[in-house]
């Protein structure tokens, strides 16, 4: 569970890593999941923080992430079970366990999508999904920003051999010794701090609904389309040569592109109230419109009676001066 990390293009110190931070009762905590924990506690801060400029509040989040969360952690293990399986076949006794690594970025976005698409459906009041898409993209590059270190802690993740300067040695022993490889973490790390400093800053000015989570399909599609041809532990199709995180990458890169392009073109947010800004972005819940309507017939009802008493007060005091 030790092992060492150098860069020797850059200086000559050498780091041990353990994988294991701490013991409770004799069982392991590792850094793999303290910092995944880590990612989560902050990136959902962010969305506590910012959930009023997205037609939602700090308590919706609160209990979508309730459910989002371990079916999100399901799902990226899903993923990476599922196209690891020639694998897990023959290890059924791993299938669950995440504490070595082995969580697909991908399988928690798109389950975390479906939860999103749900959870939005029965709640139309107080969430709206294409402004949560939004800020949950922000949310989510904190995340990846912060998680990709627990493979740098684990020894993973890493590319093929380079002779950058800031190449990476792993090595079981103190002394180091082998091949200079791409450190393919720091990589996608960056590129997703660089994203998120970007669509933060810009998210203030956005133009509709649903920007922010297309320019994230963009972002981050391209760059990890990118580095995972570096990386040397890829999934693959079958027995292909074809990298799975490449394909789905580009592939949310080129739509995200193409919707972008479309919606600047035609201005279509203007004429789609969906995406509107400028347009109601919550459902009243079902039932307020009947209540209230029902409070306006009672208010028109007791008026009219007051009324009726009023005119009827009057003829009788019209009469009674008749009659002096």
């Amino acid at each position: 569970m030790v092992h060492y990390v150098s860069f020797p293009g850059l200086f000559d110190k050498v780091f041990k890593l353990n994988q294991v931070a701490f013991h409770v009762g004799g069982w392991p905590i590792r850094w793999y999941g303290i910092i995944l924990a880590m990612a989560f506690l902050l990136g959902a801060l962010y969305l506590m923080k910012r959930a009023p400029k997205f037609e939602t509040d700090p308590d919706t989040v609160i209990d979508l992430l309730i459910i989002a969360l371990p079916c999100g952690v399901l799902g990226a293990r899903a993923y990476y079970v599922f196209n690891s399986w020639d694998y897990y076949k023959d290890h059924l006794n791993e299938l669950l366990s995440i504490w070595n690594g082995g969580l697909a970025i991908y399988g928690g976005v798109i389950v975390g999508i479906l939860m999103v698409l749900l959870f939005g459906r029965k709640n139309r009041h107080r969430f709206n999904i294409l402004s949560f898409l939004d800020v949950g993209a922000l949310g989510l590059l904190i995340g990846q920003i912060i998680g990709r270190w627990g493979n740098f802690v684990n020894g993973e993740a890493f590319g093929t051999a380079t002779n950058l300067p800031w190449g990476m040695v792993i090595s079981q022993t103190a002394t180091g010794g082998g091949a200079a490889v791409h450190p393919t973490f720091l990589y996608e790390s960056l590129w997703n701090l660089l994203g998120f400093t970007v669509l933060h800053f810009y998210s203030g000015r956005r133009k509709f609904r649903g920007e922010i989570f297309a320019w994230y399909c963009v972002w981050y599609g391209f760059g990890r389309g990118l580095i995972e041809g570096l990386r040397t532990d890829s999934l693959y199709i079958g027995q292909t040569s074809i990298r799975i995180s490449q394909v789905v990458g580009f592939a949310g890169c080129v739509a995200g592109a193409i919707f972008l392009i479309w919606m600047y073109s035609t201005k279509a947010w203007k004429r789609i109230p969906a995406f509107d800004l400028s347009a109601p972005g919550l459902v009243p819940k079902e039932g307020v419109e009947e209540k209230a309507e029902d409070r306006e017939e009672t208010i028109q009802e007791e008026k009219g009676e007051t009324e009726e008493k009023g005119e009827a007060l009057s003829q009788d005091e019209s009469e009674d001066s008749k009659g002096e």
